[in-house]
């Protein structure tokens, strides 16, 4: 069995248990590597304001993160009951769907339609503006329906209340890009909300030597941290000031698995004792980190940069936690989709939920505040079985309807 038949036959749990997410993070020079695998694009630096999103006029803005809806055109209904009354609670200015938002299962594009639909609905019917990113299991029904991660941008961005820029050509993965947040007066921007591809899988091998024994996910590539840090630099220039910002990934970076112990091979309690006073940790961590094998040097660049307030991921369906890592908010955002892999047993479903972020203008960091809502929070049957529906119907759109059948 090839690399690529292994990585989407073995599931996380079976990945971890086999011991390969405990592995170190590689270092490697980039002579004799493909460069495709480090990222060979060329950095364009734009502007990126779509003039959509603005504070409102008491200063204030607010951001829900669902993550790891990840299910096919029959969806559990409580996935979408979740949404529906998070949305109804929270009335956020701003959804991010951030990667995984459907899986395998869907055998047409017909079908991978309905389950992007599922999740649009929610957003759509209340009119709340809303973006993706892509995770490693976006593409899981590409095979059989046909739709790549392009032709579902192009899907999603259909959508009337969707904000998704078309994403920067020429460098590794599909919407990368930021949406600039206005301030509640004039034309500047008072906050910005970074969308990276963090990709799916590592390939096969790099200059001859394969990845048994490191993780299998895939990594933000050197153009895609080269655009973010050239474009910080471009946005200051324009407007006079650093842009206080959030990122959006869905594979954490390695940072988030430092954290944890404030350490790198650390491991103990005690270790972990430290990290939470250090760090300020609040949250649940019940399965390990899973990023890529190479560390990209990102959160490098966002020091260097000093505007990205926090970075945060999904992909660890089971880990709600977040804390401050040198200045930076790291975190997850759980999992809100009922249909995928949660705790053990009857406590599966208690960890489905989401984040919010609140965002004043007035504030020296404009982020003021983050925290996790949870299913159980709403009454949500949290019995561990299997709810799925049939899917919502599409609205007629001709934009959609031109996307690949």
């Amino acid at each position: 069995m090839s690399r690529d038949e292994a990585s989407k036959s073995m599931s996380r749990r079976e990945f971890i248990k086999a011991g390969g997410a405990g592995a170190l993070a590689l270092t490697l020079g980039t002579a004799g590597i493909p460069g495709e695998w480090i990222g060979g694009g060329t950095v364009q630096a734009a502007a990126g304001d779509n003039g959509k999103l603005q504070f409102n006029a008491d200063g204030k803005f607010k951001i829900v993160q669902f993550n790891d809806m990840q299910d096919d055109e029959h969806i559990d209904r409580r996935t979408v009951e979740l949404m529906e009354k998070v949305l109804d609670a929270e009335k956020p200015d701003l959804v991010v769907l951030n990667g995984d938002n459907i899986t395998g299962g869907c055998d047409t594009a017909a079908e991978m339609k309905q389950a992007m639909n599922n999740i649009a609905q929610p957003m759509e019917k209340r009119g709340i503006k809303w973006a993706v990113t892509f995770g490693n299991h976006d593409e899981d029904s590409t095979p059989s329906g046909g739709l790549d991660e392009a032709d579902m941008l192009k899907f999603y961005m259909a959508y009337k209340f969707n904000v998704n820029p078309p994403g920067e050509r020429g460098i590794t993965g599909t919407g990368n890009g930021h949406l600039l947040i206005r301030a509640s007066k004039g034309s500047k921007p008072a906050f910005n909300v970074w969308l990276l591809d963090s990709g799916r899988y590592a390939p096969n091998e790099i200059a001859g030597q394969d990845f048994e024994g490191y993780p299998i996910w895939d990594w933000l590539r050197f153009d895609q941290v080269a655009w973010y840090y050239e474009t910080s630099k471009k946005l200051e220039e324009k407007f006079g000031f650093k842009v206080p910002s959030l990122m959006f990934i869905h594979i954490p970076l390695w940072e988030h698995r430092f954290m944890w112990f404030a350490s790198v091979d650390g491991r103990s309690e005690e270790d972990h004792a430290r990290a939470l006073a250090k760090h300020r940790i609040v949250g649940e961590r019940n399965e390990d980190e899973c990023p890529g094998p190479i560390n990209s040097g990102m959160f490098s660049a966002i020091l260097a940069r000093g505007d990205v307030k926090g970075v945060f991921c999904g992909h660890d369906h089971v880990n709600t936690y977040h804390g401050n890592y040198y200045g930076v908010l790291l975190g997850y955002a759980g999992s809100a989709g009922f249909g995928t892999y949660g705790l053990p047993g009857a406590d599966r479903n208690r960890l489905r939920g989401a984040r919010v972020f609140l965002l004043d203008e007035k504030a020296p960091d404009v982020l003021v505040d983050t925290h996790m809502v949870f299913a159980k929070d709403y009454g949500i049957d949290l019995t561990a079985n299997d709810q799925s529906v049939e899917p919502a119907p599409i609205p007629g759109n001709k934009k959609q309807e031109k996307i690949v059948k």
